[in-house]
């Protein structure tokens, strides 16, 4: 069966000219029927083909795809494998969160790809101008849907899916290794038997044999690894002699670096015969394409390491050598195992655990096992692929029977079934009891729990509900009415919002709700608030990381806080101050990371509750992280055109906020040692900023005991409209605070009166909690006679 004949005008679209077997069998339910399709197939077997073949379908009919892939690596490589569609005239949009989103684009796209966590976050935000265009899709492809069994991401994948069937009911057709419960998933997605496929072993292009090698596991984990990486070069050495490939699975982007040194040092002690290093042909294309000095000289010797942090092109180029032949031993991270198809005849996993930023050290997930395992087997090169797991004598039998049975799909919504109940009532979806049970008969556990009632409680359901909703009035995010309707409170919509696990909106509350009673806040209880964060609770401090530690945190109290938390707060304090210790940088990036979309959460409580003051500290404190600048530098980062190294450097010159900016103009900035071009440029960006003059007006110099007068202070935004906040203070206490827009003028009121005291100082401070301007502030004295 030809693709052409097929789809005469989709043939350009795939990578091949002839569907192979299992293909053919799911063609019919996929173009000539509307059912939900869900198909169960081996690793290598051409599953994406039916993910093609639906969208195909689609945009025949003039409709949108969407495409959800289950990492974020993955959506950028679906972009680029996708210029086939672009090449007929249809638009592949990507909608990730490091994105900026293009609404517009968004709206236009034929073919929309994101994440389970971005069509998570779309959907929330559904009604809004920004994200309707989510409610428009006509087929939803779910790649990798066994993925509903992960931690924590499984939860966000089933109740995506879930609302986005409730807001446009979309086709959707679910693409999955090999499962034992594929029909819960059917039935789940309402999958009629004739479009539910379970494609066994015997679909897969090469036989696969797998099994387990064991090591003495000691007491040092270094040198564990070395144990096991010998262990690994062992299992893949009779392969390497053999013209084979090896692919070797590992936990880090560090250790990918690490193994492949030591293995072109192992490789050559057994002289093995590998690498083109005597083919100059080679040597020159090599040497002219890569950017990775390290990366270079182990390609050479035929060993070659491929993780997220390499740059495309030299990724690029290590798929396209190791395709060719010309890396025969490859070291990765489990991101490969779920996106590019590279297969070798052997796979060896060499870590079952790896470490996570945020979770600390973790067993490896089984579906991550099954899926790395899966590339094992070259088709037309091979007859028999071998995958081994390397783990320690006490895990041998787990792993046996993972390799043995399989993995049964479970849902893990009840493990956080509170969080996406609150969402759900923050959305007005759920209004009372009998719509939370509306909504859990849509999702996946529904389905899993009639299959095995014990194990989910099932019997104790409309119970568990009831106590989940009371739990989430009784902390604050939920109010019910005299008619046992529910709703969502202020704390419950921010928390959905942004993302957060309620413990944390239930931190940044109390925060702020403290502040609005007239605590002070302090950019220190900023970043605890993050750091104590629950996103980070499985956060660990490693023995080699602890002396970086306590020299950040000098002269900083940090007695309540655990060793994971004093590290997430190491890591902001020092990122802040652009100086975060080599020690920490491993994990800095995803926490920093992490830690900005908790802070933007942080502002928008403080915003909310306590006022556009507290908020603006916040987003000030964000800003910093950021960008690692002063705090007197901060506001420059509100301008377009400076970063981190621009604003430190016109700091330093004396330029230190907009004001400054507008007020050196041009020369002024050229002289500091900015080209014209980039002068020009931040001059216009610093007048698209806010800026506040403050007349007090025929203010009093003096008043007598007891006597009193109100005056008007105009404020006049001389910069571009935004909402501001207006807050006067006589020696510090808070006498007035105003949230507006301010456009041009206003004006606020100023009781001055003859205290007990010998002097009075009045404050009135602008702050615009949207950007990180540091407040506009004007104070005057008076004396009292």
């Amino acid at each position: 069966m030809e693709v052409a004949e097929v789809l005469p005008d989709f043939a350009d679209a795939f990578a091949f000219e002839e569907f192979n077997r299992m293909q053919r069998e799911a063609v019919p339910a996929l173009l000539e029927r509307e059912e939900n399709v869900v198909a169960s197939a081996p690793t290598a077997s051409g599953k994406t083909a039916l993910a093609e073949l639906a969208i195909c379908k689609t945009l025949a009919d003039d409709g949108t795809a969407l495409f959800i892939a289950p990492l974020r690596a993955l959506t950028n490589e679906k972009e680029d494998d996708w210029d086939r569609f672009e090449e007929l005239g249809y638009s592949v949009y990507v909608v990730t969160g490091e994105r900026d989103l293009n609404p517009r684009r968004a709206r236009r796209a034929d073919i929309l790809v994101m994440t389970p966590e971005k069509l998570d976050s779309a959907t929330r935000k559904h009604d809004s101008r920004r994200y309707d265009f989510v409610t428009d899709v006509d087929v939803c492809v779910i790649d990798e849907v066994h993925l509903l069994d992960a931690d924590r991401r499984g939860s966000v994948l089933e109740v995506a899916i879930s609302r986005l069937r409730r807001l446009c009911a979309p086709r959707v057709v679910a693409l999955s290794a090999t499962m034992p419960n594929v029909d819960d998933v059917a039935a789940w997605l309402d999958a009629s038997e004739e479009t539910t496929f379970e494609f066994d072993e015997a679909y897969r292009p090469v036989d696969l044999h797998a099994g387990v090698k064991t090591y003495t596991h000691g007491e040092n984990s270094f040198a564990d690894k070395y144990r096991r990486l010998y262990r690994a070069l062992d299992i893949a050495e009779p392969h390497l002699r053999d013209d084979g490939q090896a692919l070797v699975f590992v936990s880090s982007r560090q250790d990918t670096v690490r193994a492949a040194k030591k293995a072109r040092d192992e490789i050559a002690e057994r002289d093995v015969p590998i690498g083109v290093r005597g083919d100059y042909d080679s040597h020159t294309e090599l040497k002219d394409a890569i950017e990775n000095e390290t990366l270079y000289h182990s390609m050479l010797d035929g060993v070659a390491f491929h993780h997220a942090g390499l740059s495309k092109t030299d990724r690029d180029l290590v798929e396209e050598w190791f395709k060719a032949g010309h890396v025969e031993l490859l070291f990765s991270t489990s991101t490969l195992a779920w996106g590019v198809n590279l297969p070798a005849r052997c796979v060896v996993i060499r870590d079952t655990k790896i470490h996570d930023p945020l979770e600390g050290e973790v067993d490896m997930s089984p579906l991550d096992v099954l899926q790395m395992l899966g590339r094992a087997g070259r088709p037309g090169y091979d007859d028999v692929g071998y995958g081994w797991v390397v783990c320690d004598t006490a895990e041998a039998d787990k792993y046996r029977r993972l390799l043995t049975d399989g993995k049964e799909i479970e849902s893990r919504l009840a493990e956080s079934l509170e969080t996406h109940l609150n969402a759900e009532i923050a959305m007005g979806t759920i209004t009372d009891l009998e719509d939370v049970m509306d909504w859990l008969e849509t999702t996946f556990f529904y389905v899993r729990g009639q299959s095995k009632p014990a194990e989910y409680d099932f019997p104790n359901l409309r119970e568990r509900v009831r106590n989940c909703l009371e739990d989430l009035v009784e902390r604050g995010f939920v109010e019910t009415d005299a008619d046992l309707s529910i709703e969502a409170t202020p704390r419950g919509v921010l928390a959905s919002k942004y993302y957060l696990r309620l413990e944390t909106a239930a931190t940044f509350a109390d925060l702020a709700d403290a502040v609005a009673d007239g605590a002070t806040l302090e950019p220190g209880d900023v970043l605890e608030a993050v750091a104590t964060a629950e996103e980070f609770d499985s956060v660990s401090a490693r023995q080699d990381e602890r002396d970086a530690i306590s020299a950040v945190l000098v002269g900083v109290d940090t007695e309540a806080l655990d060793a994971g938390q004093r590290k997430v707060l190491a890591i902001l304090r020092s990122a802040a101050d652009g100086s975060p210790p080599a020690e920490l940088r491993s994990d800095a990036w995803v926490i920093q990371r992490n830690a900005s979309r908790l802070l933007s959460a942080q502002g928008a409580f403080l915003d909310r509750l306590a006022g556009p003051h507290a908020a603006n500290l916040a987003r000030r404190v964000e800003a910093r992280i950021e960008n690692g600048v002063s705090e007197d530098a901060v506001g420059l980062t509100a301008i377009d055109g400076i970063g981190p190294g621009r604003a430190s450097k016109l700091s330093r010159d004396g330029l230190s906020t907009p004001a400054d900016i507008v007020e050196a103009r041009v020369a002024g900035l050229t002289d500091a040692g900015l080209s014209e071009g980039v002068a020009e440029r931040v001059y216009e960006g610093a007048q698209s900023l806010p800026a506040v003059e403050i007349d007090w007006g025929s203010f009093p110099e003096t008043i007598a005991t007891g006597e009193n007068d109100v005056c008007e202070v105009t404020i006049e935004n001389v910069g571009e409209p935004a909402r501001a906040g207006i807050r006067v203070t006589v020696n510090g206490v808070e006498m007035t605070s105003t949230s507006t827009y301010l456009r041009d003028t206003d004006t606020v009121p100023v009781a001055v009166f003859g205290a007990d005291a010998d002097e009075l100082e009045f404050t009135v401070s602008v702050a615009f909690p949207e950007t990180p301007l540091v407040p506009f502030d004007s104070r005057r004295t008076v004396d009292v006679e």
